[in-house]
């Protein structure tokens, strides 16, 4: 069942990377949807834009936090604990996100996911344990401890790699032009650039490389990322707590660092960026991790507990909220406007 469950899984993922990669670098795949708010003194309307940004960013949160509550559920945890770990870790890492780019990157609109990733991998270990601390009246369970912060690098890797679609469709994030990186990157990425259209990508407007073969970097990150989440579920599933935490820990955080080379979007100053720094410095905080919490004995794992815990319908009804609510948080365009006329077709009347 392990086995079939990763299939499905990955198939699903394939399918939606096949999509993502070939449409959303177009202009077409940039708006959902604009609202008319306004009306101007022309008679024409001033619209809010509804992006594909945000529709991949809350797909990715909710496909992020499945995947951990279903993990947690096959271990045994209810989900009464489950909230008291998940809200506190989603609430600052959305924090995190604003914060970390303002701080670095000097921009209001932005966020960042390297930086939340940083915050993350801080202060999730103190945080399950002290909640769990709470939760069985004062004894820290600490064989559980490890296997359930194998569970948040596995949603991170997952929520990171799924995510880069947003990038995709907005066009940040973008990678170098294919003409100004070494050769053998050149004909290396050349049968499969990111060529991106519409003067409303980020990439149009910040550098006006509409139209030029980038190396297609939130691509890579993608399949990376949700490579090494399904390796840790794997491993997770067969209680080796230790690989299902490091294979994706190191993974995405060593990618995060070499991929910043080949980027050419503004990242802060500095040949070495702050959020590559963030990145090397992950690794040997979680390995002085070791030290302090013990790897337990496999535990009873049940994945068909889990999938019955997330065919209730009340946690469906909790992730389509949750889905709605990041979807207007995050899909609700500040950089780009619109406006919008409404006219009768008179031979339908």
């Amino acid at each position: 069942m392990d086995e079939l469950f990763l299939l499905g899984l990955a198939g699903i993922l394939v399918a939606l990377f096949v999509f993502g990669f070939r449409k959303l670098p177009q202009d077409r795949w940039q708006m959902i949807a604009s609202i008319p708010v306004q009306r101007e003194a022309s008679g024409l309307w001033r619209g809010v834009n509804l992006t594909f940004y945000g529709f991949f960013n809350a797909t990715a949160l909710v496909m992020a936090i499945s995947v951990w509550s279903l993990l947690l559920s096959a271990l045994g945890l209810g989900g009464g604990e489950m909230a008291a770990l998940g809200v506190p870790l989603i609430g600052i890492c959305f924090l995190a996100s604003r914060g970390v780019a303002r701080w670095v990157e000097k921009k209001r609109h932005t966020a960042t996911i390297g930086g939340a990733s940083f915050v993350l991998i801080l202060i999730s270990p103190w945080l399950i344990a002290v909640i769990e601390g709470f939760h069985l009246s004062g004894t820290v369970p600490f064989s559980r401890v490890f296997p359930i912060l194998s569970t948040v690098l596995i949603a991170y890797a997952l929520g990171e790699g799924v995510g880069r679609l947003a990038c995709i469709s907005f066009g940040c994030c973008y990678g170098k032009p294919l003409d100004q990186c070494h050769p053998w990157l050149r004909r290396l990425f050349s049968h499969f650039p990111f060529v991106f259209s519409g003067e409303t990508k980020k990439i149009s407007y910040a550098h006006g490389w509409e139209g030029r073969p980038v190396v297609p970097i939130q691509g890579l990150t993608a399949i990376l990322s949700t490579g090494a989440a399904l390796v840790g579920i794997y491993l997770f599933l067969k209680g080796r707590y230790g690989a299902a935490f490091w294979i994706p820990l190191v993974a995405t955080q060593l990618w995060r660092f070499f991929s910043e080379f080949l980027r050419a979007d503004f990242r802060g100053e500095g040949k070495i960026t702050a959020y590559q720094w963030m990145a090397l410095l992950s690794i040997p905080y979680a390995l002085s991790l070791a030290a302090w919490i013990p790897l337990p004995s496999p535990l009873p794992t049940d994945l068909r507990a889990g999938l019955e815990f997330l065919s209730k319908p009340v946690n469906i009804l909790f992730l389509q909220g949750l889905w709605i609510v990041a979807f207007f948080l995050t899909g609700k365009s500040s950089v780009t406007a619109s406006t919008l006329s409404f006219h009768v077709i008179r031979e339908k009347t």
